[in-house]
């Protein structure tokens, strides 16, 4: 066998599957030491404020205790509320913040897509949607009260005011951040303005889109309860309200838990949706 044969590099095929093995389970390995110190976590705040509750450490009265919030959501789940079945709040609450989140995102997505595109537009139209945006906007949910009503069009309407700006931005951002490589090969293969926004533009702002619906769903939720705590005939912003009213903090935080459990329960699905969008995105380490 001639020397440069046997000075020939030989390719090691077991290393890098084990390489890629071993980064798999270090990755499980640290998703399982990730939720396992989540849940201590929350297990041990829950314990000490249980614990100091009982001991009069906190006020009981004002600061209820995990048990009592406990009893009070297995009350409301087994017996109903007293606007109705728990079931029933949750999915009113829900309908207005879908409701006002699809048309605050439709809204902020086709304008600021729009202006992105044509600077005359944000010329214009930019000096309004700054003052606008500078708005404390909580404080039109009172106007939209007596706009609408007590019934759901005024907690949609709210949703929509806090959904339509970050939505909006995010929007007007990704058009304006899309490659003009990208545009120019567009257009000099003949794309006319509308195909250059459907093909290049809009699917260019999706992962800036995408940022701003984690985000806004949230802020939908906010509007729906603010609406709803400032007046309405179902909801649970009105759960709220009648528990503070009738100094019930267990109810109070009940209802703050329910809430969570809703948001966590979006921006799960919104997370699934997003990897499935963009499945070509490597994933975080």
């Amino acid at each position: 066998m001639s020397p440069e044969v046997l000075s020939t590099p030989v390719v090691d095929t077991v290393k890098t599957p084990d390489r890629a093995h071993s980064r798999a389970r270090a990755a499980r390995r640290r998703r399982i030491v990730v939720t396992a110190t989540r849940v201590l976590l929350l297990v041990a705040v829950l314990g000490l404020w249980e614990v100091f509750s009982r001991a009069k450490v906190i006020d009981p009265f004002n600061f209820s205790m995990p048990s009592k919030i406990w009893g009070q959501i297995w009350t409301w789940v087994t017996h109903g509320t007293a606007l109705g079945s728990l079931g029933e709040q949750i999915w009113y609450t829900l309908y207005e913040a879908l409701l006002g989140w699809v048309l605050g995102v439709v809204a902020g997505v086709v304008l600021g897509i729009a202006l992105g595109r044509i600077r005359f537009l944000a010329d214009v139209l930019g000096p309004y949607i700054k003052v606008l945006n500078s708005m404390p906007r909580i404080i039109l949910a009172p106007i939209f009260l007596i706009w609408f009503g007590l019934g759901p069009a005024s907690k949609v309407a709210s949703a929509v005011v806090l959904v339509f700006f970050p939505v909006f931005f995010n929007a007007f951002q990704g058009a304006r951040e899309v490659d003009r490589n990208l545009v120019a090969n567009a257009r000099i293969l003949g794309a006319s303005d509308r195909r250059v926004t459907l093909q290049v533009v809009i699917p260019s702002a999706t992962a800036w889109i995408f940022t701003s619906l984690h985000v806004s769903f949230g802020f939908a939720l906010i509007g729906a309860i603010v609406g709803e705590y400032i007046g309405a005939t179902k909801g649970i912003g009105l759960l709220v309200a009648q528990s503070q009213n009738t100094f019930n903090a267990a109810g109070v935080y009940a209802a703050m838990v329910i809430l969570a459990v809703v948001a966590l329960a979006a921006e799960g699905l919104l997370t699934f949706v997003e990897r499935r969008v963009f499945r070509w995105k490597p994933a975080n380490s």
